[in-house]
């Protein structure tokens, strides 16, 4: 089975959002639930998939110091909508630590992702708080 980076994106997202609400679960378990649902035989877990997963869990903290200043003042991380920190996050650390991604790209994909798994005034914060990082980072 090959998935397109779009598909394995939304894969780390629903695992992210899975390991979010239940922290001990079993990631290799989770990959193979999400992957296969039918259970029929196990599947190769892609590599980035893994690397987005396990990168956003390792760097979550940093990722989170560097959502924070793009939030308004009244607004924090703790207050934000869990699919919608967690789609950040995933853009975030694609954006600081995957340099065959394109901040393009990331960009695009987090609102895919926004408008996949959240609704349209998610999708518009999303693309509102990426697209001042990005600016600011040129």
């Amino acid at each position: 089975m090959s998935l397109t980076r779009h598909e394995i994106r939304e894969k780390a997202f629903q695992a992210l959002f899975a390991l979010n609400a239940n922290p001990e679960a079993d990631e290799n378990e989770l990959y193979q639930q999400l992957l296969n649902p039918d259970e029929t035989a196990e599947v190769e877990i892609p590599s980035y998939l893994s690397t987005l997963v396990t990168g956003v869990l390792e760097h979550q903290t940093e990722l989170d110091e560097m959502i924070q200043p793009y939030l308004s003042s009244t607004w924090s991380l703790d207050r934000l909508a869990k699919t919608d920190l967690i789609i950040l996050r995933i853009a975030f650390y694609e954006l600081n630590y995957v340099d065959d991604v394109p901040s393009k790209v990331a960009v695009n994909e987090a609102i895919e992702l926004a408008k996949a798994f959240s609704d349209d005034r998610s999708r518009k914060f999303v693309s509102g708080v990426l697209g001042k990082a990005v600016t600011n980072e040129a």
